[in-house]
């Protein structure tokens, strides 16, 4: 009798072939059926036999076929057949359930063709398996509520919401899409959307109005990123503009201005500075745009909303007719939402200001993540990100102190038993959760991740 290699209890062994690729297992299955499971009756007899082929995990480099001598049986009493159960085999899939767990797991860090040519199944088998296997962990692994949200969005074929925790730094769910309806849905149905404080968001009415209806309570303010971009983007429309008035000559001796005059004042290298200092002073026109800029950008260095809104009012009266059309949608977007922007400037834990920055550093990886899948569909690359195994973001909290030792509480619980009907009404004790614990789980954390991506691991 050969030994028995898959190592599953319930199977006998009876032949193993294989060739450069594959094994070829047949087993027998070691229990006989107790009764008829259309009457329960125990008297049967043997009706036949047929065989199954299921996959099993990779052995040994190779892919591994079972093929089970299946007994079919006939009820004495009520003369109907059936075949016996198989156990340890999934029994939606001719696999056996170690294989379809593990596929399930290997499919969030590896491409699907990859899993079927190891295994020696369809693409689609996989695809399949993944998606059970996430419908499971969605009933399982719950995130906490964020305190501080994040919303933003990613474009992957069309615009996708992103939910992030602020506070620590995770995401916690990826939407469809960043419609007002779809936006209202998930904040509803957010247990604990009562306690958000903060949402940090960018110019989009419909978080605005969806955060607005579900959750009064919480604070918007307006993302500083998104705001300073428009700044760039207005100041990269005065330099183009002016860049085409130019000779080719002088358009040469502006070689790399757009790299340098993005740069903050603060991060240019001597010889940089130097550079722009030139260029300034030979075009004057250009020097004030990049000078509105850069103060533009100072507003942000306030520290209360009144310095805030003082330095924008100083702001606004320094932009010249020249540059206005230029700078109009900035100053547009900031008198629509100045409510929210200045926001920003309510400092609400030692001095930490709310902003989805992180979030927007996760988009570009999320891109990257589609790009090296080759056409995932979006739920596919929801889920590689949301359940990245070992990228959550967790905290246990500490019991409380009991002052009754641990002994003292077993007799207490003994004590208990002997008044079943007061345990019953009686709801649990504290000591239960002071026995255990809990564990808070805040999502996936974005640094994780981005290592994570980074190393290949998912």
């Amino acid at each position: 009798m050969p030994a028995n290699i898959l190592n599953l209890r319930s199977y006998t062994v009876t032949a193993v072939q294989e060739n450069d690729f594959d094994y070829y297992v047949d087993v027998e299955s070691r229990h006989e059926p107790f009764g008829c499971p259309h009457c329960a009756h125990t008297a049967l007899d043997g009706f036949g036999r047929r065989e199954q082929m299921v996959k099993d995990l990779p052995m040994h480099g190779k892919r591994v076929g079972v093929y089970i001598d299946t007994r079919r049986y006939r009820c004495k009493a009520c003369r109907k057949t059936f075949y016996e159960t198989l156990p340890d085999i999934n029994e939606r899939r001719a696999m056996t359930n170690r294989l379809t767990l593990w596929v399930g797991k290997q499919a969030i860090k590896r491409t699907f063709a990859s899993i079927a040519e190891e295994v020696g199944i369809d693409e689609k088998s996989v695809r399949s398996v993944f998606r059970d296997y996430i419908n499971e962990l969605e009933k399982t692994v719950r995130f906490e509520t964020p305190k501080w949200m994040g919303i933003d969005e990613i474009h992957l074929v069309r615009p996708r919401g992103v939910i992030a925790n602020i506070h620590n730094n995770t995401i916690v769910e990826l939407l469809p899409n960043r419609n007002k309806e779809t936006m209202i849905k998930y904040l509803s149905g957010l247990e604990g959307h009562k306690d958000v404080q903060f949402c940090s968001i960018d110019m989009w009415t419909p978080y605005k109005d969806a955060i607005e209806l579900v959750m009064p309570q919480a604070k918007i303010v307006i993302d500083k990123f998104h705001v300073l971009k428009m700044a760039n983007e207005a100041f990269e429309r005065v330099r183009k503009s002016y860049r085409e008035s130019l000779t080719p000559k002088q358009r040469r001796g502006l070689m790399h201005d757009r790299f340098v005059m993005l740069k903050r004042e603060h991060d240019l290298t001597d010889q940089e500075a130097l550079k722009l200092s030139g260029w300034l002073k030979n075009y004057p026109e250009l020097g004030q745009a990049y000078r509105l800029k850069e103060d533009f950008f100072k507003i942000y260095d306030a520290k209360t909303p009144e310095d805030a809104l003082a330095r924008f009012s100083a702001w606004d009266r320094a932009v010249t007719h020249e540059v206005r059309d230029a700078f109009f949608d900035l100053i547009k977007a900031w008198r629509n939402w100045q409510p929210y922007i200045i926001s920003y400037f309510d400092r609400p834990l030692a001095g930490q200001p709310i902003t989805n920055a992180y979030t927007e550093c996760l988009n570009g990886l999320i891109r990257v993540m589609d790009r090296l899948g080759r056409g995932y569909s979006f739920e596919a690359l929801r889920a590689k990100i949301l359940f990245a195994e070992g990228a959550f973001k967790k905290e246990l909290i500490k019991p409380k102190f009991s002052k009754r030792r641990p002994e003292q509480d077993l007799r207490m619980k003994g004590y208990m038993m002997e008044y079943v009907s007061l345990a019953r009404a009686l709801p649990e004790t504290s000591n239960q959760h002071n026995d255990e614990g809990r564990e808070l789980n805040y999502g996936v954390d974005i640094s994780t991740l981005t290592r994570m991506i980074e190393n290949g691991e998912i």
